[in-house]
């Protein structure tokens, strides 16, 4: 297995730090019963196996949420067999998480739901647009924002890509009554971003620098490239709208092909 896979996919740096946890509870417990004679319950021994894989799992890099997975898996399995849980019922759980969240364990990108108050902001920076204007969003999730902003703007051309198997059929379904809406079983790398006046993206910090690479490379003078929260690397946005909410998220806008719009607000 490369460097570079073990690298991208997040799945199997906490699956090693799991079976490293694993084995080190086993040698713990081994000396335990061998010098002491004491053998620890199972809970206590599943609670240790958790700890240890998060603290194993925060040295391989992984990101926050991973962490928590790692640290309550074999706790909660164990938990899970003290009551009348069908079998399937985890495999259940964990295929449905897998299904949703595809993109969480391939790209470390999470399913994150874009917020009404960034939803207000797209509207009023689309409302600035000819008309017919085409838009994409990188990473459609379920595309509720994008459904609603395809109904404000029936002229406009919106377009999701989307690479979770479940995530991409409830938003394929959700855009189906609309024309101008349309979702794609696609990879954001797969995609040509010179067809589009806006680029839109809710990811995580992982994928921004190279998504820069791609965005600079692609879109056309006076396109704009707009991140919810995630910045660029070492690029600065030439512009930065505030949201007022939980999350204090903001809009950072780019213009990769250069050839900013008269009256852009060019400070950070």
């Amino acid at each position: 297995m490369s460097a570079t896979l073990f690298t991208r996919l997040p799945i199997l740096r906490a699956l090693l730090a799991q079976l490293l946890a694993l084995l080190l509870v086993w040698l713990l417990v081994l000396g335990l019963v061998g010098v002491l004679g004491v053998r620890p319950g199972l809970i206590l021994m599943a609670v240790a196996q958790g700890c240890l894989a998060a603290l194993i799992g925060a040295r391989l890099g992984l990101s926050v949420w991973w962490l928590a997975i790692n640290l309550m898996f074999v706790p909660g399995l164990v938990l899970l067999r003290d009551f009348d849980v069908p079998g399937w019922l985890p495999l259940g759980a964990f295929t449905l998480l897998l299904l949703l969240n595809w993109n969480a364990f391939t790209e470390r990108v999470p399913l994150y739901l874009t917020g009404r108050e960034a939803e207000r902001q797209l509207r009023n920076r689309l409302s600035e647009l000819p008309a017919d204007f085409r838009y994409i969003d990188l990473g459609s999730g379920l595309a509720g924002t994008l459904s609603r902003l395809a109904r404000d703007f029936p002229a406009a051309q919106f377009i999701g890509v989307e690479t979770a198997p479940l995530t991409f059929a409830l938003s394929w379904l959700r855009c189906l009554p609309r024309r101008n809406c349309h979702i794609r079983l696609l990879s954001l790398w797969r995609v040509d971003l010179a067809e589009y006046d806006v680029v839109y993206c809710f990811l995580s910090p992982a994928p921004m620098a190279a998504l820069w690479d791609k965005a600079h490379a692609e879109m056309r003078p006076g396109a704009r490239l707009i991140s919810n929260s995630f910045a660029v690397p070492g690029v600065e946005p030439l512009e930065v709208q505030e949201l007022n909410d939980w999350r204090r998220s903001r809009l950072l806008i780019w213009y990769p092909g250069g050839a900013t719009p008269d009256g852009a607000d060019t400070s950070s």
